[in-house]
C-alpha cells in the first residue's frame, strides 16, 4: 500500500497532528498531509439533510477491488490484516461517522467519498462488503457497502458515512454503540440470485424472439437506450419461420447482470435468458 494509499484509506487525517508525526517517518511523504483537503476539521454538511434521497443499496456480488485490499498493512506503526472474506464476520463496539471533509475525495478503494450515500469504513473487511449495522441503543438499523479503511482506534469498530449515521440517529452523539453482521449478497434479501452467481460472464440476455426484423431492431433500440447495454438482433430459424432475437450485452460482471435483470423486470420483461458469449452465434 503507497503512502498516499493509507492517508486517502484511513480517516487518519482527522487527527491530523499524530498523521504529521507519522508521515514524517515515512520518506517522501508530503510535508503537508493535510494540504489535500480544504478542511482542516471534519463536520457535518451546512444544509440541512433530506433522508429521502438516500440511494437505498441493493446488494450484488462485486470482486475485491484492486486497491485497498492488501495485506498487511500498516498505519501508525500497527499492522492490520484484511480477512480473506466477508462471511460469517460479526463483531459489536462502537461506531463513529465521517464527513463533508472528505466529501468528494477517494477512498481506500479508488471510489470517490459521498457522505450522502451509504457507505462505511473498516479496518479489516474486504473491499468492498455489505454490513447491516444496528445501534443497540435504539434498535434503528442501516445496511452499508464498505468501501474505505478505517477507523484507526481502539475503541472504535467501524466509520459510517454521514448518511448512514443519519438514519442510524447517531449524529448528535457523534458515536453510538453498534453490532455489526456482514451478509451475503446472494442470500440477503433482494439481492443476487442464486442462477446469476452461478454464471461466469460475459454473457449475452436474450428480452424477446419477434417475427418481424424491424419490431425486434425498435425493442432492441429502445431497451440499448434504457440499460445502457449494447443490443444486436439475431436471425434464426426455427421450423422454417424466421424469428429475430433481440439481445443485450455482452455483459461483463454479475454485479451488471443482476442490475439488468431487475431493470428489465421493472419494464415488463420477467423472463429473459441469459446465454454465454460462446454459445451466440455472429452475426451475418
Amino acid at each position: 500500500m503507497t503512502v498516499t494509499t493509507l492517508i486517502e484509506g484511513s480517516k487518519a487525517s482527522r487527527y491530523y497532528g499524530l498523521l504529521f508525526i507519522f508521515c514524517t517517518l515515512i520518506v517522501g511523504c508530503s510535508s503537508q498531509p493535510e494540504s489535500r483537503y480544504e478542511l482542516h476539521q471534519d463536520v457535518a454538511p451546512d444544509d440541512a439533510f433530506d433522508m429521502s434521497k438516500i440511494k437505498e443499496l441493493k446488494p450484488v456480488y462485486e470482486a475485491p477491488s484492486a486497491s485497498g485490499n492488501k495485506s498487511p498493512y500498516t498505519v501508525w506503526g500497527k499492522s492490520y490484516r484484511v480477512l480473506g472474506t466477508s462471511k460469517g464476520y460479526k463483531a459489536t463496539g462502537t461506531a463513529s461517522w465521517y464527513g463533508k471533509k472528505f466529501h468528494g475525495y477517494h477512498t481506500s478503494n479508488g471510489e470517490i467519498y459521498d457522505m450522502y450515500q451509504l457507505s462505511a469504513a473498516h479496518k479489516s473487511l474486504p473491499l468492498p462488503s455489505y454490513v447491516l449495522v444496528t445501534h443497540v441503543g435504539n434498535g434503528k438499523q442501516v445496511l452499508v457497502r464498505v468501501n474505505d479503511r478505517g477507523p484507526f482506534h481502539d475503541d472504535r469498530v467501524i466509520d459510517l458515512s454521514y448518511a448512514a449515521a443519519a438514519r442510524l440517529g447517531m449524529l448528535g452523539a457523534g458515536t453510538a454503540p453498534v453490532r455489526i453482521e456482514a451478509i451475503d449478497p446472494v442470500t440477503w434479501k433482494g439481492g443476487m440470485s442464486l442462477a446469476v452467481n452461478e454464471l461466469q460472464p460475459s454473457v449475452f440476455v436474450q428480452v424477446a424472439a419477434m417475427s418481424k426484423k424491424d419490431s425486434a431492431k425498435a425493442l432492441g433500440s429502445h431497451l440499448e437506450k434504457e440499460t445502457g447495454q449494447k443490443m444486436r438482433v439475431v436471425p434464426v430459424t426455427i421450423n422454417n419461420r424466421i424469428l429475430y432475437k433481440v439481445q443485450l450485452g455482452p455483459v461483463p460482471s454479475r454485479s451488471e447482470l443482476q442490475q439488468l435483470i431487475d431493470q428489465l423486470a421493472v419494464d415488463g420483461f420477467l423472463n429473459p435468458i441469459v446465454i454465454p458469449v460462446t454459445a451466440i452465434p455472429s452475426k451475418p
